[in-house]
């Protein structure tokens, strides 16, 4: 496994693929955080607190990461050297945790920087140090979270597809709709369609808003949005933990099951 990671970090930084994912990721972030007249500027928040960048940083990890991970298994494939990688006396666990942990840190190391972002703020604060700690220690934990989450779907994807662009698209996809996607159904009023339904067909309307309620907190907490914000506040919660180790775990063992249709 060690190889392979060595092999990963040695082929992004051989190259112009590290510094070019660093650039990118720093250049986009200071440019909305300092530059750009927007929500996310954090001269125009009002406020001593690094927030605006922990709320833009997962949009940018969306398609950033994807970008990344999308040659993992995809390259390999289309150079047909994957095959005699699985005939090396090594584990397919070894093998997929040796990429997976090659990209993961190549995105902590473009993460480190952004830690000027918080030497500003904090210097910049009336009085100087008026900062939340606990709230962005609690950020960053959950945005490594978040990271291992966004890795792990996209070494997954990149086994699906020997074309990269493919793979790209199928993680921004999942990554987008793990994020998002859940939030934005449990905010859809099941309880109302679902009424005016049975009113339709005839039926009397149920009114069982609660269990409706339910439903929507669970399909809530079935999104990453929702772990990430929680962390974020500074209580970093079990649940929160469990639930990225869980998402990160099991888009492991499926790239593992990939790997083993071969």
């Amino acid at each position: 496994m060690l190889a392979i990671l060595r092999k990963e970090i040695n082929s992004f930084f051989s190259s112009s693929i590290g510094y070019l994912v660093i650039a990118l990721f720093l250049i986009l972030n200071g440019l909305f955080l300092w530059v750009f007249k927007s929500d996310f500027n954090i001269f125009d928040y009002g406020f001593a607190d690094v927030t605006p960048f922990f709320t833009l940083a997962p949009w940018i990890l969306i398609f950033l990461i994807p970008a990344i991970t999308m040659r993992s298994f995809s390259e390999e494939k289309r150079l047909g050297t994957l095959e005699l990688l699985l005939t090396k006396p090594i584990s397919g666990w070894h093998i997929v945790l040796g990429k997976y942990f090659g990209a993961f840190v190549l995105i902590l190391v473009a993460l480190i920087p952004t830690l000027l972002y918080v030497y500003t703020v904090y210097s910049l604060g009336n009085p100087v140090g008026n900062l939340d700690v606990g709230s962005t220690l609690g950020s960053y934990f959950g945005l490594l979270f978040l990271i291992a989450a966004y890795t792990s779907i996209g070494v997954f994807t990149s086994t699906l597809s020997q074309n990269q662009i493919v793979a790209f698209l199928i993680s921004v996809f999942i990554c987008f709709f793990m994020f998002y996607g859940f939030d934005g159904l449990s905010s859809i009023d099941f309880s109302t369609g679902f009424n005016n339904l049975v009113t339709t067909i005839g039926m009397d309307s149920l009114g069982n808003a609660d269990i409706f309620r339910n439903i929507n907190e669970n399909i809530d907490g079935l999104g990453m949005k929702t772990h990430f914000d929680s962390i974020a506040r500074g209580v970093i919660d079990t649940r929160d933990v469990v639930y990225f180790v869980s998402v990160t775990i099991f888009f492991l063992f499926l790239t593992v099951v990939q790997l083993k249709k071969r």
